[in-house]
């Protein structure tokens, strides 16, 4: 049975002493970006940083002293695991959280200090899931799942509320689509409200199922390619949150790869000056795709703000190359005597940064007489990048 906008005005009630009110943001670059007034609903800010902890609060607090005396269990990989470990945490229940073997060491260290016990078991999030089952049966905890529970979507429908208070003449939301439970939540309070504010959402092109099921395609199997979207990466897409929410609530579904991803995460820290992990930058990846029709103003859900550290830096190199703020070039050039100086002349007249540089004269393809030399550019645009390849073939580089 789908929950109703009472079951989440009782979830509020429930959870409001113990979760942040987060904040919304007009960016001025991004409404520009977008040709229309956009906000940004600052969820990265949460406390556990991510919008998870709304639905496992909400779960827990609505158990039994039985039930709570007992523990709870869940799998996850991430925000899931830390958002119920600090709700077990809050109401003096013991948390068992099942994370793949694989599983970044930072992730699990959070949901440690949140004193959860962690149980790291099989190589991806399925054999974990299927071990905290085994644990739920076999010694009674309650499973709080990341979306398939009506507690947990009324919890995560709290940040519509939000919404609507926080801009009462809201016209369009866009929110991350992963198993489905923040946007179910999220929609069924809003059209409650206003059945004219419309909902987008976004989904990884790693896991589109639940794009595919929208377009009524056929749903193919996740590629098993590692994603900066790791927190929407679901395997296999819901039926039941499709067709008792999705189906009835959603305009449109599209989906973004992990180039546009990363190069939102980017924008986002340059423009926005705000941190958020691949899951919650989707949004603004999908809005730039997809020409919706947003309306005059539109709210972008930033669901979340745990991004790996190990992965900074190549998310931010990797969005950079996609703005073009950043191009790694290859060229073939005469071996003699002040080539490099003509090819780095050319770099300065154009304005480009050297940030690397590097000759290799033996490279698969070069001739006795040619060098390869590699340079690492910081550049303005991609139009910029493009003017400086134009001016190395002018000189007779060959760019490979």
């Amino acid at each position: 049975m789908p929950i109703e906008l009472k079951d989440i005005l009782q979830a509020r009630e429930r959870i409001k002493d113990q979760i942040a009110l987060t904040p919304v943001d007009t960016s001025r670059s991004v409404s520009k970006r977008l040709g229309t007034q956009v906000i940004l609903k600052l969820e990265n800010t949460q406390t556990t940083g991510s919008f998870k902890t709304r639905g496992s609060l909400n779960k827990i607090l609505t158990l039994s002293p039985a039930e709570l005396k007992k523990g709870v269990v869940c799998s996850s990989a991430g925000n899931h695991a830390q958002g119920v470990a600090f709700a077990a945490q809050k109401v003096g229940a013991k948390a068992y959280v099942v994370m793949p073997e694989t599983s970044p060491l930072v992730k699990v260290m959070a949901t440690q200090a949140y004193g959860a016990e962690v149980i790291l078991h099989g190589r991806i999030y399925d054999d974990a899931y299927a071990y905290a089952r085994e644990l739920e049966m076999k010694h009674g905890y309650t499973f709080v799942h990341p979306y398939e529970d009506p507690a947990v979507i009324a919890g995560q429908g709290t940040l519509g509320l939000e919404l609507l208070e926080q801009i009462p003449d809201l016209e369009s939301v866009v929110v991350p689509i992963g198993g489905g439970g923040l946007i179910s939540g999220v929609a069924t309070a809003i059209k409650a409200h206003n059945p004219n504010i419309r909902i987008y959402g976004v989904v990884s092109s790693i896991a589109p199922g639940m794009k595919q099921m929208f377009k009524k395609e056929p749903v193919s199997p996740p590629d098993p390619t590692l994603t900066i979207a790791d927190g929407i990466s679901v395997k296999k897409p819901s039926l039941a949150m499709f067709n008792d929410y999705i189906a009835k609530h959603v305009e449109d579904i599209i989906d973004v790869d992990d180039q546009e991803i990363a190069e939102s995460i980017v924008y986002l820290l340059e423009r926005a000056k705000t941190v958020v992990e691949g899951s919650g930058a989707v949004s603004l990846a999908g809005a730039a795709k997809a020409g919706w029709n947003l309306g005059k103003k539109s709210c972008l859900v930033l669901s979340g703000g745990n991004i790996d550290l190990n992965l900074v830096s190549k998310v931010i190199e990797r969005g950079m190359i996609q703005r073009g703020r950043l191009i790694r070039i290859s060229v073939i050039v005469p071996d003699r005597p002040g080539t490099l100086n003509r090819l780095t002349d050319i770099i300065a007249e154009k304005g480009a940064n050297v940030l690397d540089v590097e000759h290799d004269r033996v490279r698969q393809g070069v001739r006795m007489s040619e060098t390869a030399i590699e340079f690492l550019l910081e550049t303005r645009s991609s139009e910029h990048a493009q003017q400086l390849q134009d001016a190395f073939r002018a000189m007779g580089a060959r760019i490979t």
